[in-house]
């Protein structure tokens, strides 16, 4: 696995920080380092603390990478990390929802990339994901990235994904891993299809949905 480029591990004054981040970026960005355009102009759903979007953006100088989130917080998060960080190809966060594509401004981008949404959210943001996704990605080509746990009908659920599992749906019953072959489903109803399955570490998958005329 190619190790990570050094990322600040402070968190800066009104940044939020996540303990998962330091254990999935690498595997992360090493997928990502596969399979994105080396110049290509990618849009990050649900960036959350923004600390991967710092993370990428550093490893990936020749992408432009546009961080987006519902939640104004997150949002203050995401500029503080890039304040510290001054990278040029790092756009301003979006006030984007993914359950609202209606909603999402003008974009050009040729990849989206999602990392820990589906399953901690409701199904209707899935369902809005993949429809902008299928509005936005060019055809043919456009790239569409998931990262995070899935139930899968031809595997047994790890221990500690259905651990997870249960305590997502005591937090919020609308919660909870997906089932990947609806996730397949929805992309596919949107002109997305799934190219690559990719397994990774602590029982996560990254999915690789492509549009293909």
């Amino acid at each position: 696995m190619q190790t990570l480029d050094p990322i600040q591990t402070a968190a800066p004054p009104g940044a939020l920080a996540s303990p998962a981040v330091a254990r999935n970026t690498a595997a992360i960005l090493e997928v990502l380092r596969a399979h994105l355009p080396a110049e290509g102009r990618v849009l990050e759903i649900a960036s959350g603390s923004g600390e991967h979007a710092v993370a990428f953006a550093r490893a990936l100088p020749r992408t432009t990478w546009t961080p987006s989130d519902p939640s104004a917080e997150a949002r203050a998060s995401i500029a503080a990390w890039a304040a510290g960080a001054t990278l040029p190809n790092l756009r301003a966060p979006l006030a984007l929802d993914a359950a609202d594509p209606d909603g999402w401004p003008a974009l050009d981008v040729q990849v989206m990339v999602c990392i820990n949404m589906i399953h901690i959210s409701p199904w209707s943001a899935t369902e809005g994901l993949m429809a902008g996704a299928g509005r936005v990605l060019p055809d043919p080509g456009g790239l569409l990235v998931l990262y995070g746990p899935f139930r899968e009908a031809d595997a047994p659920l790890a221990p500690s994904n259905a651990a997870f599992d249960e305590s997502l749906k005591a937090r919020d019953p609308a919660w909870g891993l997906r089932d990947r072959d609806a996730v397949v489903a929805c992309a596919r109803s949107n002109g997305l299809h799934l190219t690559r399955r990719v397994e990774m570490p602590a029982n996560n998958l990254m999915l690789l949905f492509r549009r293909v005329t």
